[in-house]
């Protein structure tokens, strides 16, 4: 349960490395509250707008309301994790910004995090498999 919650403890914390274990469990806890809250509350329903609203969406439904503000409340321990996850295998955060190409760039974003990191200390900070190799970074 630890490694679920640890990004919330280091909430936007965009430096550092993660382990692979600290995002993947951090996904596996974002799919199991917004199956908790889908389950307690009922899924979210969305409508389409009229008039002037026309083609804007809105949540309707205590489940979607409580999704949506949990999605939110995830969204920067999210984004910080993936970008510490990508500093583990020593590549740029700014990466992330391939999840903006549809198809390719989500294949190769999930390539990236399912890939092992570097061993030993590299530009953003020492192993964290072994944080006390005293390798220079």
């Amino acid at each position: 349960m630890e490694w679920m919650i640890l990004p919330y403890r280091r909430y936007a914390e965009f430096t550092g490395r993660s382990r692979r274990r600290e995002y993947w469990m951090f996904v596996l806890f974002q799919v199991l509250v917004s199956l908790a809250i889908g389950l307690v509350f009922g899924r979210p329903t969305y409508t389409t707008g009229g008039g002037m609203m026309a083609g804007a969406m809105m949540v309707q439904g205590t489940g979607g309301l409580i999704q949506n503000l949990f999605s939110l409340v995830s969204l920067v321990p999210g984004l910080a994790v993936a970008v510490r996850r990508l500093h583990d295998q020593d590549r740029s955060g700014w990466l992330l910004l391939l999840i903006l190409i549809p198809f390719l760039g989500w294949f190769a974003l999930l390539v990236f995090m399912c890939l092992e990191g570097t061993r030993g200390a590299n530009r953003f900070g020492p192993d964290p498999k072994n944080p006390t190799d005293l390798e220079t970074f």
